[in-house]
């Protein structure tokens, strides 16, 4: 099967400031300022046309990092990915300017993407038809619902017919009926050999759609897979997890942002 993307040993690396004056000084003088924080260790993985991987995890593990990498949003600080095809990005106001009207989104958007103003003109009927907005369309954008944001994002990004696919948390929310709308699409791409990258906190969703699964735990792969594999594995660790008392909890993500802090890159 030909390969889609190819990540290769990527880190991203943050700085945690204590505070805001920290940030400037980190920048004009040679002494460093600031905790460095590694949102993502050495991940590896590849994927081929046709695959659906679904993204797993708690909040924190990297997920919505690795997604904004493949999309091309922000850059790995090490490590390479090798992308074979147009990426787009679905999450709740990806890409969206607030202060522009729906419609006006719309051209941007498609303009960015390099699109021509005639194409677009043709493509804007099907992109207000699937986000079904009615007359908010022609409204800020800073007027909608985190749901119509969505609706409006996914709807462009759906309808440009990308090769590869990134949904960030985008199904989660908004109502049951446009998520169904949203899964049928997703299986149409699917049935087409695109490769489509889901993250979501919905075990159900993931069953249900992805065949493979990645699984992030503080920045680091921890099984990657076939979801029939690798999903009942994080389920027992999602009970494990949740039967834990607080003090635990937090005990368990201390340990986690601390390896995530002493994190040393292979370069």
């Amino acid at each position: 099967m030909e390969k889609s993307i190819i990540v290769n040993n990527v880190a991203k690396r943050y700085k945690l400031y204590q505070k805001p004056s920290e940030k400037i000084l980190d920048l004009l003088l040679p002494k460093s300022y600031g905790e460095e924080f590694f949102a993502l260790r050495g991940v590896s993985f590849e994927a081929e046309k046709g695959d659906v991987i679904g993204f797993i995890g708690v909040n924190g593990s990297g997920k919505s990092t690795l997604s904004n990498i493949l999309a091309g949003i922000v850059p790995p600080t090490y490590g390479d990915v090798t992308i074979n095809g147009q990426t787009a990005l679905i999450a709740v106001q990806s890409g969206l300017d607030n202060n522009l009207t729906g419609r006006d989104n719309i051209e941007l958007k498609c303009l960015m993407l390099g699109f021509t103003k005639e194409q677009i003109k043709e493509l804007e009927p099907e992109i207000i038809d699937f986000a079904d907005l009615g007359k908010f369309i022609d409204q800020p954008v800073k007027s909608y619902s985190s749901g119509m944001k969505s609706r409006l994002g996914f709807a462009i990004s759906v309808t440009i017919d990308p090769d590869i696919l990134v949904i960030d948390e985008a199904l989660s929310v908004g109502d049951k009926s446009f998520a169904e709308k949203c899964l049928d699409k997703m299986n149409e791409f699917k049935a087409r050999g695109k490769t489509i990258f889901f993250v979501s906190h919905s075990v159900g969703q993931m069953k249900r759609f992805c065949d493979k699964a990645l699984w992030l735990e503080f920045g680091k792969a921890k099984e990657f897979g076939p979801i029939e594999e690798v999903m009942p594995k994080y389920e027992k660790f999602l009970e494990e997890y949740k039967s834990m008392s607080k003090k635990e909890q937090k005990t368990f993500r201390q340990k986690g942002a601390e390896l995530q802090s002493a994190y040393e890159p292979i370069t």
